[in-house]
C-alpha cells in the first residue's frame, strides 16, 4: 500500500506555525515512505474563507519547499459530492433533520450540567418521520445530525498507541448546516475516502474528532485511515502556547527575515528527534531517518532562543551569492546595483546577522555615511592632536598605495597594520574605523577600506579630520 497523506488547512487566516509543522510531518512521512502528499483546501466556510489566505498558504509551503503532489483539492468545488452522501445517510435513516433552536439546546445543556452529566444532544428530533422532516426542511431552519451509534470505537495511534472512546457519551453531532453546507467532521471523512488517504497526520487537538469521524466512516462503509496525532506546541513555561506565538504566522516569520532552512530545522525538532542527538538536521537526513517511534507524546516546547540560534547558523553557512540574493528584498535597491560590492558587504557582516533585514541596520554606512559625534573618533584618553596626526598619516599612506588594480585586502592590510604597529593599534585602528563607518561597532577598518575603495575611504577620512578640527 502506497501511503497517501494530506495537509488540509482552512483559508480563514494566515497559516500558523502549528499548521506548518503538521504539513511538514505529512510531507516528511510521504517522502520517507515513497508516498503521495496532497494539499486540500478546506474552504467550506464561505464567510471566513478568503483567496488571500489561500494564496499565503500556497506561497508559504512553496517557500519551505514542501511541494504537494497532483492538483489541489478544494472543498468548495465538491459540494455535489457531499450532498450525495448526506442524502444517502438521510435515506438510510442514519442522519436526520434537526429543528431545535439555539435556546432549546442551551436549556437542555444547562439541565444536564446541573445534574452533573456531560452535555450532549438528547435526540429530540430523531423520531420525526422522514417525510414530515423533509417537508419542514422546506420552510424551517435546520441542521443535519448524524445518528451516533452506541458502542465503543478504538484505534491505534502511531504516536499515542491504543485509544478508546465511548460513542454513547458524544451524542448526535451536527454534520451539516444544510444539504450543500457540510461541516468539518463530515466533509473530512468524505474527502479522505474519495482521495484514498491512508494516513491522517494532524495535531493532538483533533483526537476528540477522531471517534466521530470513525463512526461516520463505519456507517458509510469507508476504510478507516491510520491516525497519528502530533503533540501540542507549548510555550517556554510548558503551558499552552501564548497568544503572542499562536497569532504568529509563517508569513510573519518570513517577513521578519527567518530562513526557510532554519524554520524547517526548528519545526521538525518540535516533537521529533533524530537517531543521533543533534541540533542541525537537513531535510534529506530527516526524510531518511524519520519514524513515528521518535515522535514524542508530551508537548513540544517552543524555544525562541533556539530558533534565533538556528537562523544565525544558517545565515552564516549559506553561500555568499545565495545569502546576498536572500537579503536583496530587505535592503534599498540602490545597494544592490553594484553586485560585487554588495556581496562583499554581505560577506563582511554575515557573522553579525541574526535575521535577513539586519544588514540594513548593520551595513548602511557602506552605502551612506550617517552623521556621528566627533568625540567618537577619540580612542580612550588619546589627545586630539595624536588622533589627527594618525588619521592624516593614514590618509597619506592610502594615497600611496599603488593603482586601483593592486587594491586588494592583503595589500591594504599590510600598509595599514604596519602603521598601527608603529603608532599603536588603538590610536590608529579605532579612529580609522569610526571615520569609515561612523559607528562604535562594525567590521575592522581594513575590511571596510577594501570594500569602500581608495577614493571613498579618503573622502570619509577627510570628513573625520574636519569633525576633529571643530571639536573643542
Amino acid at each position: 500500500m502506497t501511503p497517501r497523506v494530506r495537509f488540509a488547512p482552512s483559508p480563514t487566516g494566515f497559516i500558523s506555525l502549528g499548521n506548518v509543522r503538521t504539513a511538514l510531518f505529512n510531507w516528511i512521512f510521504a517522502r520517507h515512505e515513497g508516498g503521495k502528499f496532497f494539499l486540500r483546501i478546506e474552504d467550506t466556510d464561505k464567510e471566513r474563507s478568503k483567496k488571500e489566505y489561500e494564496k499565503s498558504i500556497l506561497e508559504g509551503l512553496a517557500w519551505l519547499g514542501l511541494q504537494w503532489d497532483e492538483e489541489i483539492v478544494r472543498q468548495s468545488e465538491r459540494t455535489d459530492i457531499y450532498e450525495k452522501y448526506l442524502h444517502r445517510l438521510i435515506d438510510e435513516n442514519k442522519a436526520y433533520f434537526c429543528f431545535c433552536s439555539a435556546e432549546e439546546l442551551e436549556a437542555e445543556r444547562q439541565a444536564q450540567l446541573s445534574q452533573g452529566l456531560q452535555p450532549k444532544y438528547g435526540g429530540r428530533c430523531r423520531s420525526i418521520p422522514k417525510g414530515e422532516a423533509a417537508e419542514r426542511a422546506e420552510r424551517e431552519s435546520y441542521v443535519i445530525r448524524f445518528k451516533m451509534p452506541s458502542h465503543e470505537v478504538a484505534f491505534t495511534d502511531l504516536v499515542r498507541g491504543k485509544v478508546v472512546f465511548n460513542l454513547d457519551l458524544i451524542g448526535d453531532v451536527i454534520i451539516a448546516k444544510g444539504l450543500r453546507e457540510p461541516l468539518y467532521n463530515f466533509a473530512v471523512v468524505v474527502d479522505d475516502e474519495e482521495m484514498q488517504i491512508t494516513h491522517v497526520i494532524r495535531g493532538e487537538d483533533h483526537i476528540s474528532n477522531t471517534p466521530k469521524q470513525i463512526a461516520i466512516q463505519e456507517v458509510l462503509g469507508f476504510k478507516t485511515p491510520i491516525y497519528a496525532h502530533l503533540p501540542l506546541i507549548l510555550g517556554p513555561d510548558k503551558k499552552k502556547l501564548s497568544k503572542r506565538y499562536l497569532d504568529a504566522s509563517l508569513k510573519d516569520f518570513k517577513e521578519r527575515g527567518y530562513l526557510p532552512e532554519a524554520m524547517l530545522n526548528f519545526l521538525v525538532l518540535l516533537g521529533w528527534h533524530p537517531t543521533v542527538d543533534k541540533e542541525i538536521v537537513s531535510m534529506e537526513e530527516t526524510v531518511k531517518d524519520f519514524t513515528f517511534r521518535k515522535v514524542q507524546k508530551s508537548g513540544a516546547v517552543f524555544n525562541q532562543e533556539k530558533l534565533e540560534w538556528l537562523n544565525a547558523y544558517y545565515l552564516k553557512n549559506l553561500p555568499i551569492e545565495t545569502l546576498a540574493e536572500r537579503i536583496r528584498p530587505f535592503v534599498p535597491e540602490e545597494w544592490t546595483k553594484d553586485a560585487k560590492k554588495f556581496r562583499e558587504v554581505v560577506d563582511l557582516e554575515k557573522e553579525r546577522l541574526r535575521h535577513l533585514p539586519d544588514l540594513k541596520e548593520l551595513a548602511g554606512f557602506f552605502f551612506e555615511l550617517s552623521d556621528y559625534q566627533p568625540s567618537l573618533l577619540i580612542w580612550k584618553n588619546s589627545p586630539k592632536p595624536v588622533i589627527v596626526d594618525n588619521l592624516s598619516f593614514i590618509a597619506n599612506v592610502i594615497r600611496g598605495i599603488p593603482n586601483h588594480e593592486l587594491w586588494s585586502k592583503d595589500i591594504v592590510e599590510r600598509y595599514i597594520m604596519s602603521v598601527a604597529s608603529e603608532k599603536g593599534r588603538g590610536e590608529v585602528l579605532w579612529p580609522l574605523r569610526v571615520a569609515l563607518s561612523g559607528k562604535d561597532a562594525s567590521p575592522g577598518p581594513v575590511e571596510i577600506l577594501y570594500v569602500l575603495g581608495k577614493e571613498e575611504s579618503l573622502k570619509r577620512i577627510g570628513k573625520a579630520l574636519e569633525k576633529l578640527d571643530a571639536l573643542q
